[in-house]
């Protein structure tokens, strides 16, 4: 039985009728630009085929009902009492998206209801974006049975908005915005400040590529201490700088900024400065000279994570170090930081070496082994049926 028999079947053993239609949304590699999207920088993620399913039927009253794979729970409350204050736990993610489309025409008064199941095979604390694949999938859903006609930028604000106010992760808009906009083969190249985007080509597979996800075991939660810390000293660098975000604030300026601010809030404006210059570099190499020619810039990412922005573990370092000692053209930890996954660029002919080494690796230094598996770049959220 594979994902969406299941869908099906347990939509129809939970609610006791068959759903309306089915939607899925992608989850998301960042190839680069880490920590750049909420201070209003560059970004280049790209959807992966590893996909959140939404099987969603329509209620005769005006309650919202939502169950999932990964809990016991079914979470049901009434539209009109739908708030942040009101949402807790994982089922926060869906209903803050109900919530959030309020602010773009939804009348919760007056919309139908509706029950929702989910299933995904979207890894969860892999820094795979596996809550912007629920927000994203709920919100198209959502969007095509409430007749909001809402373009998919907006559900990308939608979906953050639910992230930020309702879950209280304080991210930025990237992992929505590659979730509803990726396809095949591209990665999406976005401004977070202008929201405009762009779809680049990657041209793996011409170039013989793949991308391996080295997903540590360890697990991230981003509603948690050290990403808001990481934040709050970005603000604080910007404000103490002049700026309005660091977005603002150029390679050019990193030696006036050194004289200004204290050693740490001085490195993590250096990292987020260097690496939107560095996503910049890497749009530029894509288009020049293809993806084989990107691997000393993943590589700059990874030590400017671990050395000036601090949010790397030992087991991201151990990934990326026997990536590069085992044939990868490039590597680093890929996400918010503090566990997860890193990512490695490699021929394909070199993939097995390297899944060993890593087994290998991780064993000898006492760590779980780590779960590998090649991504593809694959289209952005869709209705399935």
């Amino acid at each position: 039985m594979d994902i969406r028999d299941d869908l099906q079947a347990k939509f129809l053993a939970l609610y006791g009728y068959e759903p309306a239609g089915e939607w899925s949304a992608p989850g998301r590699v960042n190839l680069i630009g880490e920590h750049t999207d909420y201070n209003l920088g560059f970004v280049l993620p790209f959807a992966i085929n590893r996909r959140t399913f939404v099987a969603l039927g329509l209620r005769e009253d005006r309650v919202i009902r939502v169950a999932s794979s990964f809990s016991d729970e079914v979470v049901e409350i009434p539209l009109a009492e739908l708030s942040p204050g009101a949402l807790h736990g994982w089922s926060a993610y869906p209903l803050g998206v109900a919530w959030a489309l309020s602010g773009h025409g939804a009348d919760l008064s007056a919309v139908p209801g509706v029950d929702i199941f989910i299933e995904s095979d979207v890894p969860v604390g892999a820094g795979l974006s596996s809550s912007a694949a629920i927000e994203s999938a709920v919100a198209i859903a959502l969007n095509d049975v409430w007749r909001l006609t809402l373009s998919r930028p907006v559900l990308a604000q939608v979906g953050q908005r639910a992230e930020n106010e309702a879950v209280g992760a304080p991210t930025g808009i990237m992992d929505q915005t590659a979730s509803l906009l990726g396809q095949k083969d591209c990665a999406v190249f976005l401004d977070c400040r202008s929201l405009d985007s762009e779809i680049v080509d990657l041209g793996l597979e011409a170039a013989g590529l793949v991308v391996l996800i080295i997903d540590t075991g360890v697990s991230h939660q981003h509603a948690t201490g050290g990403y808001a810390e990481r934040r709050a000293s970005c603000e604080l660098g910007a404000r103490m700088l002049g700026a309005q975000s660091l977005r603002d604030v150029t390679v050019a300026d990193l030696p006036r900024a050194r004289e200004i601010l204290d050693d740490v809030t001085f490195r993590r404006v250096r990292h987020v400065v260097t690496e939107n210059q560095r996503v910049l570099d890497t749009v530029e190499v894509l288009r020049d000279l293809g993806p084989a020619g990107i691997g000393d810039l993943l590589d700059a990412s990874h030590r400017s994570m671990r050395d000036d922005f601090e949010i790397s573990v030992r087991e991201l370092d151990l990934a990326v170090e026997t990536a590069q000692a085992n044939g990868a053209i490039g590597a680093r930890m890929t996400g918010g930081g503090f566990g997860g996954a890193a990512i490695a660029l490699i021929r394909s002919d070199d993939l097995s070496r390297l899944q060993v080494a890593i087994d290998g690796a991780f064993a000898e230094h006492g760590f779980g082994q780590p779960d590998t598996f090649v991504v593809t770049a694959a289209q952005g959220a869709s209705r399935e049926n």
